[in-house]
């Protein structure tokens, strides 16, 4: 249960993010973060109600087009047009640092493997009660870590990817705020970023909490308002939580697939799960702490056994009764991410019809969507709002 002061900042958020729905555009005088309730809804460059509906968010950056995570693919999702860009995955490293990865386990996303010096770094560990081998973020410390380069994550899907490996470091979370200070004095425009807290509660049993690192480094850089260009996101609902008492920031619970438990959930002992958040009674909940939720697509529209899109669901209207944005995730160019009806062939790394897929998608009401491919999904907003 959200305290009458948490309330009050979850009010001001979602009244900026009902405006964010409703597409409204302008830009406002910023307001101190000490000011009123009332008053934290008038935002800087507009706040969120100046993003564009349904919002484009760049997964990991491009990463249809560049290694994930890296400010190659973050530089080219915002050079293609990106509202926002998922700038980063957080996790922290031995010495307390915050750096950008997908998962803490490094192996496929760096050429760790490939440094004999830290072959002995390698592990077998439990994340979120699944045994993991390879090498992990909070086993190196900073400038360990900024030796090895990033690689293509999936290059089944992705062979031209590869062509970039090696080219870039793995980026702090730190150097991503100043990256984005330095965009938005470059362009004149406002850049968006949306980083996610993985793993938190596995993190925070290692002494290693993500939110008041994040919390400290969004603070230092006055970043840390309802009116700030940056939205947070987490899988584990607490983590969440836990965010709205730190920071005035939108914030966004993200939701796997039907049935599964989030892993904060777990751990307490607490047995619902991703069906019991995203009724009625589990949104309004929701609510009461964040602005938006982040589903998985198949939440939106399921799929059948032959991976076809069925009837959709009652989520997002359910969901924007509640008060709640959605920008559900991913949607990729490649044929064995797309639903059944869209794809073209059967080439792992073959494109199928992702203008098709976007366009059932955005008719369902959706608020946004993440993409690894920002040039494609702002092509079919366009296609949609031409209709």
């Amino acid at each position: 249960m959200a305290t009458q002061d948490e309330g009050t900042r979850g009010t001001a958020r979602r009244a900026l993010l009902g405006a964010a729905v409703l597409g409204a555009t302008g830009t406002v005088v910023g307001i101190p973060g000490t000011a009123s309730a009332a008053s934290r809804t008038q935002g800087h460059g507009g706040g969120l109600k100046s993003l564009p509906v349904p919002t484009i968010i760049g997964h990991r950056g491009a990463s249809g087009y560049r290694p994930e995570h890296t400010f190659g693919s973050y530089q080219l999702a915002l050079d293609m047009g990106a509202d926002i860009i998922e700038a980063g995955d957080l996790v922290p490293t031995k010495d307390g640092h915050i750096v950008c990865r997908h998962e803490p386990e490094i192996g496929g996303t760096t050429d760790v493997a490939s440094h004999a010096e830290f072959k002995d770094r390698k592990r077998t560990k439990v994340l979120d009660g699944v045994s993991v081998t390879g090498w992990f973020t909070e086993d190196f410390t900073l400038a360990e870590l900024k030796r090895l380069r990033a690689i293509e994550r999936i290059p089944a899907n992705r062979p031209h990817n590869t062509l970039y490996d090696g080219r870039w470091e793995i980026p702090t979370f730190e150097e991503v705020l100043k990256w984005q200070d330095e965009q938005t004095r470059r362009r004149g425009k406002q850049v968006w970023i949306y980083p996610e807290t993985k793993h938190p509660t596995y993190f925070r049993k290692q002494g290693l909490g993500l939110e008041e690192r994040v919390a400290k480094l969004l603070r230092k850089y006055g970043k840390d308002k309802a009116d700030s260009p940056v939205i947070l996101q987490s899988f584990e609902p607490t983590s969440i939580q836990r965010l709205n008492k730190l920071v005035g920031n939108p914030l966004v619970v993200l939701l796997d697939a039907a049935g599964t438990r989030p892993y904060d959930f777990v751990e307490s002992g607490d047995p619902r799960t991703v069906d019991d958040l995203i009724t009625p009674k589990g949104l309004k909940e929701i609510a009461g702490y964040a602005q938006g939720i982040g589903p998985t697509l198949n939440l939106i529209i399921p799929r059948d056994a032959d991976g076809r899109l069925t009837k959709p669901t009652t989520l997002v209207r359910d969901a924007h009764k509640a008060g709640l944005i959605l920008h559900p995730y991913t949607m990729r160019n490649e044929n064995p991410f797309l639903p059944a009806e869209y794809r073209k062939g059967t080439d792992a790394d073959g494109y199928g019809d992702p203008f098709g897929a976007f366009r059932t998608y955005f008719a369902t009401g959706i608020d946004g969507v993440f993409t690894d491919n920002p040039d494609t999904g702002l092509l079919a907003r366009a296609d949609f709002r031409n209709a």
